[in-house]
């Protein structure tokens, strides 16, 4: 390829996905553009109200190979166990750990923490250009190259940058996307989680919790002070109402729908909501463009799973980026796209099927798939084969795993 661009990869948003992009390919000769809109992450005190991220196994591994994970570990607190319940159902299914032969089957972290280490990293980058707030407000895909028109807040100018390849993660509002007409399939669950983080009275002992119930799915993952991190599925005149209830009566709902096994709820902090949906674009790449994180996938949190998923994308992409580049082939030509896109197709299907099934299967009241599913539930606790199968998938370790995802530098 002969075209002189200023940059070999412009990637657009600069939330965690785009910022772990970035950084796996820092030690690259690759030159890298970084745009975000709004103002990059600035460090503030921890609070309470911190939201927390789960991190699968797998994406521990992915920020080991870039380097990251001593930096990241000493913050988090690790899932040694999994609880997985039917609310006044017989069917339970517990992972654990140890069964699996891996120091913890996952890790939660809050995003102020997280966002502080990749920001951090991020200004290390010495093959990265950082615009923010910038925004973009055209974007041509050419035969040989991208071109996106940036507009740099607050003075409003202009410029234009030219790229071998163009790099969605700009969330699940993707403008790059309404920019380039991609459309998507989009399916409203009609449910609204609620997010908020509790304390109990008992020690969650690094215990993550998922608890079907007849109003919707109930997700408690530990955090450090004994804090547990809430994700609490209604439907959405339910969850507006409980917003508004007192912290007692919010309380008092929660404990009826999850029980006493970590004993009374006994604080709540700031409790926010959003409406549920899957959100998938139709076109993963094009010719100068590769979609990657919320930008091509918006899950149902059921899994916990998204953002896992879209580091996943990150190892993926970057992998394929350097062997092409290594190759002196060029990054955006489709050719090289594709390669991306078929290795993620049976990872994002799995992921998409599994969260889908599990908010369908039991959200169903009919009474013999009530039977079918507590069968299921206690079949998986008893049947090594089929619990190390599930371990698998919430760790995020099965498939054609990249070097990052197995650990290993790029």
């Amino acid at each position: 390829m002969n075209t002189t661009t200023d940059y070999d990869l412009i990637i657009i948003g600069g939330g965690m996905v785009g910022a772990c992009l970035a950084i796996s390919l820092a030690k690259q000769t690759l030159r890298i553009a970084l745009i975000e809109a709004g103002s990059l992450h600035k460090a503030t005190p921890p609070g309470y109200d911190d939201r927390a991220i789960a991190l699968s196994f797998g994406s521990r591994r992915i920020f080991d190979g870039m380097g990251l994970w001593p930096r990241i570990a000493s913050q988090t607190t690790s899932i040694q166990r999994i609880h997985i319940s039917d609310q006044g159902r017989f069917g339970f299914t517990r992972l654990d750990a140890a069964q699996e032969k891996v120091d913890a089957l996952g890790y939660v972290v809050t995003a102020q923490q997280l966002g502080t280490v990749l920001m951090q990293q991020l200004q290390q980058c010495d093959n990265l250009t950082l615009m923010s707030p910038a925004r973009l407000i055209d974007l041509k895909l050419g035969n040989d190259h991208a071109t996106a028109v940036i507009a740099h807040d607050p003075d409003n100018n202009t410029e234009s940058l030219t790229s071998k390849l163009i790099i969605a993660a700009d969330g699940s509002h993707s403008h790059v996307r309404n920019l380039l007409d991609i459309h998507t399939h989009t399916h409203d669950y009609g449910q609204t989680a609620i997010i908020a983080n509790i304390t109990p009275e008992k020690s969650h002992r690094h215990i993550a919790y998922e608890r079907f119930t007849r109003n919707g799915p109930l997700a408690l993952l530990p955090m450090p002070d004994n804090r547990c991190s809430l994700v609490w599925t209604r439907a959405p005149e339910d969850a507006q109402r409980l917003l508004q209830v007192s912290d007692e009566d919010f309380l008092a709902e929660l404990q009826s729908c999850f029980g006493k096994r970590l004993g009374h709820f006994i604080k709540v902090g700031k409790r926010h909501s959003y409406p549920l949906q899957l959100i998938q674009a139709q076109e993963q790449i094009r010719p100068r463009l590769a979609l990657i994180g919320n930008a091509a996938h918006t899950l149902h949190p059921i899994a916990g799973q998204g953002f896992n998923l879209g580091l996943r994308d990150v190892a993926a992409l970057a992998q394929n980026i350097v062997d092409a580049f290594h190759e002196r082939e060029d990054i955006g030509a489709l050719s090289m796209l594709e390669i991306y896109a078929q290795w993620r197709e049976r990872d994002h299907r799995q992921v998409i099927c599994f969260t889908n099934t599990l908010v369908h299967t039991f959200s169903n009241r009919f009474p013999p798939l009530v039977l079918a599913r507590n069968l299921g539930l206690v079949a998986t606790d008893i049947v090594p084969p089929l619990k190390h199968l599930l371990a698998r998938h919430s760790m995020g370790t099965v498939g054609k795993l990249p070097r990052l995802a197995r650990g290993l530098p790029l």
